[in-house]
């Protein structure tokens, strides 16, 4: 039976549902709105003083100060040193001031829920994919990412996963109204998986022995690599005089010929590593950064001799073999900072995304097990910058540099103390709301809590 309709075609109640869709959302909780709205351009200069300033490259300044106008840091020292005017002062006696500390290897932005395939951008097809972008799939919406801003995270790598060789990373500041707004860097460095040299049958609570994988099976994985990257040097000649016949694939690798990108090569075992090293020499790419690297350590002689850094996997795992110490993961980051290993700290792993927040714990845990506090926060600032090649805008607080910092009431690689108050990304104040938060506001009004 069809409804009797009034005038223009609206039922007896004179509501349409278009209408009724916007009360809909109108009357929606306070705790399910959008994130937090990016913070507009900095139009005033601004002063935090009177707190301990971590400077990132080591050096701590108590009772210091950072001034920044523009977006641009314009002083770092000691409070009584300040001679330039500031139109806002903002004083933070007793807090910590540091610089906004570096996500590697994440992938915030590429997925919000797991389960649902629409919301998810890792996994493309295809095996060799260098032209996957990840700033296109880059969602500056995500929920998430509010969450990780809270504990300091300001700026992040976001990489892509899925193959062989995955596609190219970009970095990007987390206070954006797009992914284009976003960009720090749009293409950094192409992401692959080195071939593994061992696998672990069984399931994790009843392993398998440890047993060398089919040697032709991985003998076609390297020929493959192997004719990628070759086909690709050549095509770098080629189109020279071939300016208008274009190869996405085979161009997106070109940038590792010449410097301007980086290859990244997930290997975690000596053997992974020791390989891929020889293999980006054979092939005359310019830079290389191993990622997991379980095992640099063991190879710290030639990683050193051939500039290679490495972006340590999270140290907040289990050994990767049965008879190693249950803290050798912890003490990774010591044993290549005694070694002259440059290194990052990284969260990548399982959940990194909803835990991608306890990136500076990660920091905290390797300041425990050998590293020097300040050196520990180098490795998800100034190193984790320079690893990336960003240093020269931002990973310290350094004039001339962008005003990306954090202030946080207690030390911010301490679970217990981590309180960030105030946070700024290229000298806009932004906001430190998050859904987490709205919704604990909501149930302790609910419930009676102040």
């Amino acid at each position: 039976m069809k409804r009797m309709q009034g005038p223009r075609g609206r039922s007896r109640s004179g509501r349409t549902p278009l209408l009724l869709l916007v009360l809909l959302l109108l009357s929606a909780p306070p705790a399910f709105a959008q994130r937090p709205t990016p913070a507009p351009p900095q139009t005033k200069s601004i002063l935090i003083t009177g707190g301990t300033v971590h400077v990132g490259d080591g050096r701590v300044i108590d009772e210091g100060a950072v001034g920044f106008r523009n977006g641009v840091i314009d002083y770092v020292g000691y409070a009584y040193g300040v001679v330039l005017k500031y139109d806002s002062i903002v004083d933070v006696k007793g807090q910590h001031v540091y610089p906004g500390f570096v996500a590697v290897d994440a992938t915030l932005g590429l997925a919000e829920i797991d389960q649902a395939r629409a919301t998810d951008d890792l996994n493309e097809t295809g095996d060799m994919t260098p032209e996957v972008r990840a700033i296109t799939a880059y969602n500056t919406d995500s929920r998430i990412i509010p969450t990780v801003r809270n504990n300091g995270v300001l700026l992040a790598q976001i990489a892509p996963r899925t193959g062989t060789i995955a596609g190219t990373s970009c970095i990007v500041q987390l206070d954006a109204w797009d992914n284009q707004s976003a960009i720090v860097r749009a293409d950094d460095g192409i992401h692959m998986t080195w071939p593994r040299a061992y696998q672990r049958t069984g399931w994790w609570a009843e392993p398998g022995e440890t047993s060398a994988e089919k040697e032709d099976e991985r003998s076609k994985q390297l020929r493959e690599l192997r004719m990628v990257f070759a086909e690709a040097k050549a095509y770098k000649e080629w189109i020279r005089s071939n300016p208008t016949k274009v190869d996405i694939r085979k161009g997106a690798l070109l940038g590792l010929f010449d410097g301007s990108k980086t290859l990244f090569v997930n290997a975690s075992v000596a053997r992974e590593i020791q390989e891929a090293v020889l293999f980006v020499k054979e092939m005359g790419i310019k830079k290389l950064v191993i990622v997991g690297g379980y095992d640099a350590w063991r190879v710290a002689d030639l990683l050193r001799d051939n500039h290679v850094d490495v972006i340590l996997r999270r140290l907040h795992s289990l050994p990767l073999r049965d008879d190693e110490d249950v803290d050798l993961p912890y003490r990774l980051p010591a044993l290549l900072q005694a070694r002259g290993i440059r290194f990052a700290l990284s969260y990548t792993g399982d959940k990194e995304r909803i835990g991608m927040r306890n990136l500076p714990f990660v920091a905290g845990t390797a300041a425990a097990y050998g590293l020097a506090k300040e050196e520990a926060l180098a490795s998800i600032t100034l190193d984790a910058a320079r690893i990336l090649g960003i240093d020269s805008i931002c990973g310290s607080l350094a004039t001339g540099k962008q005003a990306t910092l954090f202030v946080s009431t207690g030390d911010a690689l301490d679970m217990r103390t981590n309180n960030v108050v105030h946070a700024f990304i290229q000298g806009r104040r932004i906001s430190l709301a998050d859904h987490q938060k709205a919704l604990y506001r909501q149930y302790s009004e609910r419930y009676g809590k102040p």
